[in-house]
């Protein structure tokens, strides 16, 4: 199941989309691992703030990919075929206020997926 939230940035509501096709389809556009960079991206933000930001181009170069993949899962229609062109309709995309939002939405979908597993057993056994 799929969860959906809206993210307002730069004055623009924003859906996003976290579902089980999520780490398929990052893997597939920019070959690397959702869990891994998600991660990395956490420990990025704990490890620096807003005012004094030294977080590395590779860090934000995947916080922009992330959202951008996030935002065409939930809308494909009227999102850009590709980061760059989505990002051109923001004056600014803060890494500060965006990724806490779309940790919780992947959390929360990654939380119902477990709460699947747990119940598929209790159906499965006979």
């Amino acid at each position: 199941m799929a969860i959906k939230k809206i993210i307002t940035i730069d004055g623009i509501d924003v859906p996003f989309k976290a579902s089980a096709a999520l780490p398929r389809m990052y893997r597939m556009k920019f070959g690397r691992d959702i869990y891994k960079d998600f991660s990395e991206l956490q420990n990025s933000v704990k490890e620096n703030d807003e005012e004094n930001s030294n977080m590395g181009i590779q860090s934000l170069e995947i916080f922009e990919q992330l959202s951008w993949l996030m935002a065409k899962h939930a809308d494909p229609e009227n999102v850009p075929d590709n980061p760059d062109d989505w990002l051109e309709q923001f004056n600014m995309l803060s890494i500060y206020e965006v990724l806490p939002q779309l940790m919780e939405l992947w959390g929360l979908n990654n939380e119902t997926q477990a709460v699947a597993k747990k119940n598929i057993d209790h159906l499965t056994a006979r």
